[in-house]
């Protein structure tokens, strides 16, 4: 694929976006692509996170910690995966198996925060992005709590 091909992918990748194609070059440039055989972990619970993933083809299995697949989830082509590790140091909540012959885009954390540097614009919206985020995850465990314990209705 061409630095243009991946400029288009991320365009497709919700949380990339809207950080604007400059921004998206430089990610294009300086992400590795990877080969991941079916079966294969690309990182496993607990390990240190250094990197966003994002999956150009194929698709994962994420398992939190242990192995029960009640509680798996398979994500394909566009996901994010270590969205996160973006930002700041952080460990692995889950276990990503290839359930098939894949493709990742890695973005290293120091790229991503060197690209958010040059371009403050993308930076700022991306913040936008992740507090409204932030926001409705809020409002999400306060229904939960109000379920689960009535006392806590305001």
């Amino acid at each position: 694929m061409t630095i243009e091909d991946d400029i288009s992918f991320f365009e497709r990748v919700p949380t990339l976006s809207m950080l604007g194609r400059g921004a998206l070059r430089i990610l294009a440039i300086g992400a590795e692509s990877r080969y991941v055989h079916s079966g294969e972990t690309l990182f496993a619970v607990g390990d240190d996170a250094d990197s966003g993933y994002v999956v150009q083809e194929g698709s994962f299995r994420l398992s939190p910690r242990g192995s029960d697949t009640a509680k798996s989830f398979k994500v394909g082509v566009g996901t994010l995966l270590g969205e996160l590790a973006l930002f700041t140091e952080t460990t692995r909540p889950v276990t990503a198996t290839a359930l098939e012959p894949s493709t990742v885009l890695c973005i290293p954390r120091p790229l991503f925060l060197k690209m958010l540097d040059g371009y403050p614009d993308a930076a700022v919206r991306l913040r936008e992005i992740l507090a409204k985020r932030i926001d409705e995850s809020e409002r999400d465990m306060q229904r939960i709590r109000a379920v689960i314990d009535p006392s806590e209705r305001t």
